[in-house]
């Protein structure tokens, strides 16, 4: 159970924050980084929900605002090569596979694509595609935590944070083909559109 009593305590107007072990990093920490995008991913999904309260997988994605938070619980207590499995709440692999069905499940119902998806259409949509590439990012910043832990022998990163990350990011793209009529709203990227009225402007 957590229990907040107090919203500010002052002890962060130095630029330091607290990890889930007591220790105290800098804000701009790779581990405090990685665990603030995870928490604006979850913002996100917070928009689609409030906005778009009707979507389909409304309760999928409440599920995964779950899972967030546990992600976040995971990077912000520092895990040693000695912890006993069980001890402290870490992502698992049981986690990840749920996505895997979600995906499976969901993609079944889309045509195949032909190019790739401009991001847009409905603002469910929207909004999926902005999560997908804030989850990117934070899996960009877990996977430079990672190499940065290499240094410190005792302390070790749960394998399955990047590979939830990942898999997640891949199911907010499938998501946002579902929000968009299951891929009929879909607006695809032509490549080089434009580039034969770019030379017919600069030749004027």
């Amino acid at each position: 159970m957590v229990y907040l009593s107090r919203i500010y305590t002052r002890t962060g107007d130095r630029g330091e924050t607290g990890l889930g072990d007591g220790q105290r990093v800098p804000k701009d920490d790779l581990r405090v980084a990685a665990y603030g995008e995870v928490d604006e991913l979850n913002a996100i999904l917070g928009l689609v929900l409030a906005y778009v309260p009707e979507f389909a997988e409304a309760a999928l994605l409440r599920s995964i605002q779950h899972d967030l938070f546990d992600v976040g619980a995971d990077l912000c207590v520092p895990q040693t090569a000695e912890e006993q499995e069980g001890r402290r709440l870490r992502i698992t692999a049981n986690q990840i596979e749920r996505l895997e069905q979600a995906i499976d499940r969901l993609n079944a119902g889309l045509s195949p694509l032909r190019s790739f998806v401009l991001p847009g259409g409905k603002p469910a949509a929207a909004w999926l595609h902005l999560a997908r590439t804030v989850c990117r990012r934070a899996e960009r910043t877990v996977v430079a935590l990672q190499r940065q832990l290499t240094s410190k022998p005792h302390t070790v990163l749960n394998p399955h944070l990047i590979a939830y990350l990942n898999r997640l990011s891949d199911l907010l793209f499938v998501l946002a083909r579902v929000a968009n009529d299951q891929g009929r709203g879909d607006v695809l990227w032509e490549p080089g559109k434009n580039r034969q009225a770019d030379a017919s402007s600069s030749s004027t």
